[in-house]
């Protein structure tokens, strides 16, 4: 069954496409928005990419910014392009196709009987339908959402970036009733690349071994620099949850985002006591970590050997 991936196209996005191509699972689509980069930059690493592992699925451009507010972007911890590397960067390709990511998701889910998504950005695109064409939102079956916290933020101390990029548009998703499954910060950080895992990337022998090795090194790097043993492969563990949801346990809970305050607005509210609030989502609150990261890097080791 075809699934479908809503991304900000940073080296984590990538891993988490890998994880999911490499899986059961055929990528019917992917659409982009603003998140690591701004949108022309986001449309230039999908091309590269696109170019680098022969991606033949269709790619759509999305929204270049949030439903309200300023444009923010990861570029602060990511670097100009969104992507760090150790030294060999995405191939400069050409551009894609000016194919619009609304429709293409509005057809895609009138043609699915069980559509399941996974976000990996804010979630923008998505919260575009659902004001839309409410009727298409509600075929959705599964919204996998790597974002959130639980406990705190990260690009603030209340906000995780993809919460924080666009707190509208998590609002809408939620006030529409998509079947939220939010993988956030605390789930993440339990996934954990250190540097000696670039090198059975590197030494896999294949035309995008360098690559792919120096882009995860230069990924790892992002923690390592900050004095910490390793660096959370954020995406990636939420497209483990996506393809592998035995190795994940999710709760029901009650989530909301907070919209208002300079120090709050992102903040997600996570209530899990059913004796204070009605249901409306789900956050994953435990994952086999080994397993999860066995996946992610059999995935870069197999696409590093073609």
């Amino acid at each position: 069954m075809g699934v479908w991936i809503d991304t900000d196209m940073g080296f984590d996005d990538i891993a988490a496409i890998l994880v999911v191509a490499q899986s059961e699972h055929e990528i019917d689509g992917i659409s982009l928005v603003f998140g690591n980069a701004p949108l022309p930059q986001v449309r230039a690493n999908a091309a590269g990419a696109a170019s680098a592992f022969g991606w033949t699925f269709p790619i759509h451009t999305g929204r270049a910014a949030p439903v309200l507010g300023k444009l923010e972007t990861a570029q602060g911890i990511l670097g100009e392009t969104g992507i760090q590397t150790s030294g060999k960067s995405l191939p400069k390709a050409a551009a894609l196709a000016e194919t619009d990511a609304f429709a293409a998701l509005c057809s895609w889910l009138e043609n699915q009987s069980q559509p399941r998504i996974l976000a990996l950005g804010p979630l923008t695109n998505i919260a575009a339908v659902a004001l839309a064409r409410p009727d298409l939102a509600a075929r959705v079956t599964e919204l996998v959402w790597m974002g959130g916290g639980v406990t705190s933020g990260n690009h603030t101390a209340s906000a995780e970036f993809n919460a924080l990029a666009d707190p509208e548009a998590l609002a809408i998703v939620i006030a529409h009733g998509l079947p939220l499954r939010m993988v956030d910060l605390d789930l993440c950080r339990k996934v954990v690349a250190r540097p000696e895992d670039a090198e059975p990337v590197r030494n896999a022998g294949g035309a995008n071994a360098e690559l792919l090795a120096d882009m995860f090194a230069g990924y790892i790097n992002i923690g390592t620099s900050r004095g910490r043993p390793g660096m959370a492969i954020y995406d990636p563990a939420a497209a483990v949850a996506f393809v592998a949801p035995d190795l994940v346990s999710f709760r029901p809970a009650r989530i909301d985002v907070e919209l208002q305050g300079a120090l709050t607005r992102g903040r997600t509210v996570v209530e899990t006591r059913v004796t204070h609030a009605t249901f409306n989502a789900q956050f994953a609150a435990e994952i086999d970590a080994d397993k999860a990261r066995a996946i992610i890097l059999a995935a870069l080791i197999s696409e590093a050997r073609k």
